[in-house]
This record gives C-alpha cells, structure tokens and sequence, in this order.
C-alpha cells in the first residue's frame, strides 16, 4: 500500500502581520503551516516531490508571487497554488490563472472561502503526487528489464503469439517463454492485460 506523502500549507508574504494571520487561520483547521517571507526563501527550502499548497501574495520586494509561480510551474513543481492579493488587476489575475492557480484571491477575503480552496488545493496537489509516484514505480520496474525482455514484453501487450514473438525476435519458442515468464515476474503483474495497463502508465 502506497504511503500517504505529509501535506503542508506553504505561505509566502513579506507583510508580517499577514503571514502571522494566515498561517493561524490554517493551521487552525488542523493544517501543517510553513511561513516564509520571500519567494526566494521558500524556494530554498522547497522540496519538489512533496505535495502541498502555496499560499503567496502578489506584491513582495524582489521575486513577485506570480514569479514565484512561473518558477515552480518550470520546475514541474507539483504543489496546488493560490494567489491573494490587495491590488488585482484583470491581466494579472489571468496571468496566475493561466500559469495553474487554483484561485486568485482578492483581499480582504472571507476566511472560509479561503480554507475551502486550501482544501480543494490540496486534494489537487495530492492527485499529481499519487500519478507522479505511480509513474516512479512504473519506471522502476521496467528497468528491471533486459533490451530483449523489454522487446518481448512490447510484443506481448500487442497481442502477439509466442510463435510470432519467436519469429519476429529470430529466436527460439523456448527462448520466448523464458523471457516471457521473466517479464510477468520482475514487472509483477499476472497477466497480458496487467502487463498492457503497466505499459500505457509509462508512456
């Protein structure tokens, strides 16, 4: 059974008073929260596998909420993020939007408007860290696999007979089933429909 990853609420704002305001209204719903005061100080301590969601404001000397955002969207960053924000503007709010913000958030917002969409982020984050991890797992198994068994379990998921197999690779009908048999064993799987679904994951 996969492990659950830890889930935490990332929030970035270089005003105090807000950051302090956040994190105690997340965490009051039995959140993780980690406050950070700049972009460039959560990114130190970002880890790009975790899950999460970033809560970060607009306006921050040096590196800008939205720059932040672009800059995990290129690290393929899998966190949820939000964007709250005291001075929107239509091109900004479509620029947060269309880099994958879950939401922009003018302020002053309601509070459980808020926490819904911390939830909904998180949920979100989660389902990218489930596929991600899925698809780790995918390529670890098949690095099990030798050139040739990599060949035979291609042609296995296509439909393709032992005697064809045997045919196609110039081998042997005993050949094939040994390789065949291999193939079963170190992906795991028990049989041609698990091993076909095993390979579309790792497209």
């Amino acid at each position: 059974m996969q492990a659950e990853a830890p889930r935490t609420v990332y929030v970035v704002d270089d005003d105090p008073a807000m950051r302090h305001s956040l994190a105690w209204l997340i965490g009051s719903v039995g959140l993780t929260v980690s406050s950070f005061a700049s972009g460039e100080e959560f990114l130190k301590a970002w880890h790009p596998d975790q899950p999460g969601c970033l809560v970060t404001d607009v306006r921050m000397p040096g590196m800008s909420g939205l720059e932040l955002q672009e800059a995990l969207a290129r690290a393929g960053s899998i966190l949820a993020v939000i964007v709250i924000t005291g001075h929107a503007d239509v091109p900004m709010a479509v620029r947060a939007l269309r880099a994958g913000a879950v939401d922009f958030i003018e302020k002053p917002f309601n509070d459980q408007h808020l926490l819904d969409r911390v939830h909904e982020a998180l949920e979100k984050s989660m389902a990218l860290w489930k596929g991600h991890s899925r698809k780790a797992r995918v390529r670890a198994l098949l690095a099990r696999l030798t050139p040739r068994e990599r060949q035979v379990a291609d042609l296995v998921a296509a439909g393709k007979p032992n005697k064809v197999i045997a045919f196609e690779l110039d081998l042997s009908m005993k050949t094939v089933e040994v390789h065949r048999h291999n193939v079963m064993e170190k992906l795991e799987v028990a049989s041609v429909a698990d091993l076909t679904r095993l390979l579309l994951e790792a497209e």
